[in-house]
């Protein structure tokens, strides 16, 4: 293994690499936010990924999440709007509330209030849900701050074949 280096081509898994203990606890809660039980869907949990990382200008976690929500959503303009987390608005109601939530949460969190998660609520989110899509959301702000703070980049052959496994 090389050594780690401050900027680079690394892979996200690569990076983690150097932290074995680390990589392990991140995959968990990887897998649980991702893939758990949850009223979210994963469309859903995709579509925040997405939303979060165009926030923060994480093009490495935009187009993994986005290649991945491919597999939701078959519609090119829904799509620009959430990898450019522009028009989030006019999206279908549930979904629209979720990644606006989570784009809140994202770039004014001490902002947010009880109409915030009322907002929630009223498209049929229960307060578990609303934990989930709040771990969601500081999951990817986390991540997004690794990828970004250690230049972690991809390249095309990385992006086909996306399995959700």
């Amino acid at each position: 293994m090389r050594s780690a280096k401050p900027r680079g081509n690394w892979r996200s898994l690569k990076v983690h690499s150097l932290n074995p203990d680390a990589m392990g606890d991140h995959l968990d809660l990887y897998m649980t936010l991702m893939f758990g039980k949850s009223g979210l869907s994963r469309a859903e949990r995709e579509a925040v990924a997405v939303v979060v990382s165009a926030n923060n200008d994480c093009e490495y976690c935009v187009r993994h999440h986005a290649e991945a929500l491919r597999h939701y959503i078959d519609d090119e303009e829904t799509m620009t709007m959430l990898m450019t987390a522009d028009g989030l608005e006019t999206l279908e109601p549930r979904l629209s509330n979720i990644v606006r939530h989570a784009e809140k949460l994202t770039t004014a969190p001490v902002a947010m209030t009880d109409s915030d998660l009322d907002e929630l609520r009223t498209e049929g989110l229960s307060d578990k849900d609303i934990l989930d899509l709040t771990l969601i959301v500081a999951y990817f702000n986390f991540v997004n701050r690794i990828a970004l703070g250690l230049g972690v980049t991809f390249n095309a052959e990385e992006l086909s074949g996306y399995s959700d496994a």
